[in-house]
């Protein structure tokens, strides 16, 4: 059986990689969610006006790779304290949320939460919401496996957002 499990951590270039290449993983697509606007394209979501926060959806196999762990790497793909964006990228579209698909999810999505803010990891607090998941909208095929198509961006763009040196001293220690 195949579940699906959505997240928000700001640019979903970033967020593909992480996640692709686990046993278990089916597929991870990025998209958007959230938002009021039908059919919403890359610009919209960046300009701001349409809702919704760049996120990408996981089909995995449940029963190989479960939804906790999903959620622990989640949590070490982002900055959970600011509200505001992730990195160097800001604004509402670039916020990080857990989209949950049932209420096992949300159960799973809180415990994993109230958790990272009782470990003392962040002296600030986690501002990371737990959502109900909407329409999934698939973003344009230019957006998908990024990291694949080009290596060489993917890479300046992470080191440049502030990304990798934020998760190396706070999740790497």
């Amino acid at each position: 059986m195949i579940e699906k499990a959505t997240f928000a951590g700001g640019c979903f270039w970033c967020m593909v990689k992480p996640f692709d290449s686990w046993d278990g993983i089916h597929k991870v697509t990025s998209g958007y969610m959230g938002g009021h606007l039908e059919n919403p394209t890359y610009e919209d979501v960046k300009k701001g006006n349409s809702g919704h926060l760049e996120v990408v959806e996981i089909q995995f196999d449940p029963t190989i790779f479960s939804y906790d762990q999903l959620l622990e790497i989640f949590w070490q793909q982002i900055d959970p304290t600011d509200g505001g964006g992730q990195f160097q990228d800001r604004g509402e579209s670039y916020t990080s949320a857990i989209f949950v698909h049932s209420e096992e999810q949300k159960i799973q999505a809180e415990k994993s939460k109230e958790l990272l803010a009782a470990s003392g990891k962040f002296s600030k607090p986690i501002l990371t919401p737990i959502r109900d998941a909407k329409v999934f909208f698939e973003a344009e095929d230019y957006h998908q496996d990024y990291y694949k198509k080009s290596p060489k961006h993917y890479k300046e763009d992470r080191a440049q957002s502030g990304r990798d040196e934020f998760l190396s001293k706070n999740w790497n220690e």
